[in-house]
């Protein structure tokens, strides 16, 4: 399953959640990519100054608010996005099924992106 997107210290985190999505929770690619995303930058970031707040996680607004309230509860330092924030990636990914011969595929709302399979 090819799949990818922008976003510098976001890419893995994003990734890893589509991947979840799918694999776990059984969402198709587009489901997967449209679902609310969350990040932390508690560790040291790849570019300079290499900054990182310990404990913030930055969550999409779609999150409910008895997760946010949960995490702060629990002593996490909460940074509200917007609902579709770019800052959260630009994920696309295509669902390879070569038993069935079939292509599924998505693309991300938060940035332009297009999935076409035929």
């Amino acid at each position: 399953m090819p799949f990818g997107t922008p976003g510098g210290d976001v890419q893995c985190q994003a990734m890893t959640e589509m991947f979840i999505n799918i694999v776990d929770f059984g969402m198709d690619p587009q489901q997967a990519i449209d679902a609310p995303r969350f990040s932390t930058s508690s560790y040291p970031g790849s570019f300079w100054p290499h900054a990182y707040n310990t404990g913030l996680v930055n969550i999409e607004g779609r999150i409910g608010g008895g997760v946010v309230s949960e995490l702060r509860r629990r002593g996490h330092k909460i940074e509200l996005w917007d609902d579709w924030d770019i800052r959260a990636g630009n994920l696309c990914a295509i669902e390879i099924n070569s038993g069935l011969g079939v292509l599924r595929a998505g693309a991300d709302n938060r940035r332009e992106g297009y999935a076409i399979v035929r």
